[in-house]
């Protein structure tokens, strides 16, 4: 763990009990004298040492050693339109799209998405703030929502689409805005729309699901 989320960080002294206090003194087995990485939600810019004074066997007393502006986020900005699948398979691979840099995730109800997967974001922000102070990002991703990819390409016109297509890209650099589509892919209605954008696939003959594409396409451009 790189930092830990606190909402009381910044203070000078900072007292630990429950659970984190379980995690940090007896399951990583930290002891007077070390020091912590904390950040709160209000302010993530700032990351604040903090040094541990004392342990007791249901707490710990911290005090606030330095604190400053330090952002940690992905050189390269990537929206990911993704067109909504069952939320199970969303969460497995989240944490993956925050620790490798996607700014933004926008989730589509296209056609071929199924009308009763319903996206929990108070949930899925909890996965990223798991996440986060895993891989020591300093900002969440940014989620949204869209009713339909029609909606989503006029929103968006430097979208580029992967899709079943013989089009692969030398040059990922310039990509800013992917949509992904859903198990079962696009419906021709939609393809229709694509005329105005660029479709391209990977370099395999293998078929991915959703949240592999997802993964793989975002890793190809921001990595």
């Amino acid at each position: 763990m790189i930092y830990i989320l606190d909402d009381e960080a910044g203070a000078q002294s900072l007292h630990i009990r429950g659970e984190q206090h379980k995690y940090l003194i007896k399951v990583r087995r930290h002891k007077e004298g070390d020091l912590l990485s904390f950040r709160s939600r209000e302010n993530l810019k700032m990351l604040h040492s903090y040094k541990i004074e004392s342990v007791e066997p249901r707490g710990a007393e911290l005090s606030l050693v330095a604190s400053e502006l330090k952002e940690v986020k992905s050189a390269k900005e990537l929206h990911v339109g993704w067109c909504i699948i069952d939320a199970n398979s969303i969460e497995k691979v989240l944490p993956s799209l925050c620790e490798i840099g996607v700014s933004k995730i926008t989730f589509i109800a296209c056609e071929r998405s199924q009308k009763n997967f319903k996206m929990d974001f108070k949930r899925f922000e909890r996965i990223q703030e798991a996440s986060m102070q895993q891989c020591g990002r300093s900002s969440y991703m940014e989620l949204d929502s869209c009713k339909s990819v029609q909606e989503f390409i006029k929103a968006y016109p430097d979208t580029k689409v992967f899709d079943f297509c013989e089009t692969t890209l030398q040059e990922y650099n310039n990509i800013t805005t992917v949509l992904i589509g859903c198990e079962g892919g696009f419906s021709p209605k939609e393809r229709e729309l694509f005329a105005s954008v660029q479709s391209f696939r990977l370099d395999t003959p293998m078929v991915l699901r959703s949240e592999s594409a997802a993964l793989a396409v975002a890793s190809k451009i921001l990595l």
